[in-house]
C-alpha cells in the first residue's frame, strides 16, 4: 500500500535526521579525539590545536608502555571487577526483594513506607555522615565501605517495583496453587519477566562501580593494595606529575609524553565499558520503558 508524505513530513523527516548526525557527531568525536591522540606522536600533539580524528605524524604507543610498566595497574583492574561483582550480586538480590516487597497489593501501607524511602532522594545525610557512619561499622580500609553503602538504591527501587506491577496476578495465584512460596515466585516467575529492567539496573551499577573513585579516596585511607582502577589510574597521574617537576631533561618520556599518557589513561579506564555496552544496549530502552510507564 503506497501513501504519499507530505511536505512538512519530509521537512521534519530531514531536521530531524540532520539533528541526530549532529548529535552523533558530538558524542562521538571526544572519544575518536582521546583515541587517535593516545597513539599520536607526543611532539606533534603537543604543537596540533583542535580536535585529533587520526595519529599525527605516526602511530606511537609509548604512552601505553609507560603506563603497563605500573605493577599496581593490573592489581586495580583485578579489585575493580571483583568490586563490581559483589556490588552486582548485592544490589541485585537487595533490589528485587524490595521491588517485589513494595508491588505487593497484600503489604500494608507499602504506599506510606515508599514515600518515607522516597524521601531520601531529596534529602540525604551528606559525605561527613555517612563516612561517620561507616567509621562506626568498623568499616574503614575494608572491602565492606566500597560495597555495602550502596547496595540499594531508591531508584532502582522504583523501576523494579513498577516492572513488577506489570505482571499480572493471575501468574502468582497460578504458582502459589501449585505450591510456590515468596522466594520461588520472586526468582522463578516474576524475574525473568523483568530481566529487561534487572539488565539496565546491572548495567547502571556496573558503569556507576566502575567509575567510583570517591569511594575509595574516603574508605581507604592507608589500604592502598584495595584501590579500584580509577584511583591507580589517578595514582598514575599523580606519579607523573611529580616525575615531571622533578625532572629538568626535556627528553624524559613522562615529560615528553605528558599529553598522551593523560590520553591513554582515559582510554585504559573508558574502552572495557565501551566494549560490554553493546551487549546490554538492547535491553536499555526496553528496560526502562517497562520500569517508568504503568499501563
Amino acid at each position: 500500500m503506497k501513501y504519499k508524505i507530505s511536505g512538512a513530513r519530509v521537512i521534519f523527516l530531514i531536521f530531524a535526521y540532520c539533528l541526530m548526525a549532529l548529535l552523533s557527531i558530538v558524542c562521538i568525536a571526544p572519544i575518536i579525539h582521546v583515541m587517535m591522540g593516545s597513539i599520536s606522536n607526543p611532539t606533534f600533539l603537543g604543537l596540533h590545536r583542535g580536535l585529533v580524528w587520526y595519529p599525527l605524524h605516526n602511530v606511537d604507543v609509548k604512552a601505553y608502555e609507560i603506563i603497563m610498566q605500573y605493577e599496581k595497574l593490573w592489581q586495580g583492574y583485578r579489585n575493580t571487577i571483583l568490586y563490581i561483582i559483589a556490588q552486582c550480586v548485592v544490589t541485585g538480590v537487595c533490589t528485587v526483594i524490595a521491588g517485589f516487597v513494595f508491588s505487593r497489593k497484600r503489604f500494608f501501607y507499602r504506599n506510606a513506607f515508599m514515600m518515607i524511602i522516597a524521601f531520601t532522594m531529596l534529602v540525604n545525610g551528606g559525605m561527613i555522615p555517612t563516612y561517620l557512619v561507616i567509621k562506626s561499622l568498623g568499616m574503614v580500609d575494608t572491602v565492606f565501605a566500597l560495597v555495602i553503602p550502596g547496595a540499594l538504591s531508591v531508584f532502582n527501587i522504583l523501576i523494579m517495583r513498577t516492572s513488577m506491577e506489570n505482571i499480572a496476578d493471575a501468574l502468582e495465584e497460578a504458582a502459589r496453587i501449585d505450591g510456590a512460596n515468596d522466594f520461588q515466585i520472586m526468582f522463578r516467575i516474576i524475574l525473568p519477566l523483568c530481566k529487561a529492567t534487572f539488565a539496565v539496573i546491572m548495567l547502571f551499577t556496573i558503569v556507576g562501580k566502575w567509575n567510583d573513585y570517591m569511594s575509595a579516596l574516603l574508605y581507604l585511607p592507608t589500604r592502598t593494595e584495595l584501590y579500584p582502577l580509577q584511583m591507580v589510574l589517578r595514582s598514575i597521574l599523580t606519579d607523573a606529575s611529580q616525575d615531571m617537576s622533578s625532572s629538568t631533561d626535556p627528553s624524559n618520556s613522562v615529560q615528553l609524553y605528558k599529553k598522551s599518557i593523560e590520553y591513554a589513561v582515559i582510554v585504559v579506564s573508558t574502552l572495557p565499558i565501551l566494549c560490554v555496552y553493546p551487549f546490554v544496549q538492547k535491553y536499555f530502552v526496553t528496560g526502562i520503558t517497562i520500569g517508568a510507564v504503568k499501563s
